[in-house]
């Protein structure tokens, strides 16, 4: 749950209060294998940036993919991740902060045998509406598995374009 300390928009449109989330706050949904908390969307601060905090199980983390109109900044809290930034590929460690600037075709993968926990940040916001809207409630108990190719139908990427992320063209 959150909530916007002061609800009157200026007259920009944005809010002219500070919006607090308590810990655990927020949409948490599971997202091809990964467990994303949606903790600050563009909708609270007026467009300005949606605030993800993500648990990636070993071999976990999202195929390349490229935001047109979006930059991501990833703060690595605890773990490592394998990134790639365009064709180049590096690990980060924990305490690392990596900024994705809007048309390079990224990912993070963990290769690691331990969970690694992220913070990311898009700005502007907006592309955090596809966790919420296409990943799946958590199950209580239960591991979170990767998903099939079969999740990637119509209705995902309709999804994907509608968040302002693309997927690169394969590999020849």
């Amino acid at each position: 749950m959150s909530f916007t300390i002061q609800d009157r928009p200026d007259d920009t449109g944005s809010p002219t209060g500070g919006v607090h989330v308590p810990a655990g706050g927020g949409t948490t949904t599971w997202f091809n294998g990964d467990i994303y908390g949606v903790r600050l969307t563009a909708e609270q601060t007026g467009g300005v940036i949606g605030v993800i905090e993500a648990t990636v199980p070993p071999g976990g983390g999202p195929a390349p993919h490229v935001h047109a109109a979006t930059d991501e900044t990833f703060y690595l809290i605890s773990g490592e991740l394998e990134f790639l930034d365009g064709d180049r590929v590096f690990t980060a460690r924990t305490g690392d902060v990596v900024h994705l600037p809007r048309g390079t075709v990224h990912r993070f993968t963990n290769a690691g045998i331990q969970p690694a926990k992220l913070l990311f940040v898009f700005t502007p916001g907006g592309a955090e509406g596809l966790f919420v809207e296409g990943g799946d409630p958590p199950l209580p108990g239960v591991q979170v598995q990767p998903w099939g190719p079969e999740r990637i139908d119509e209705r995902m990427l309709g999804l994907l374009r509608k968040y302002d992320t693309g997927l690169p063209p394969a590999a020849p």
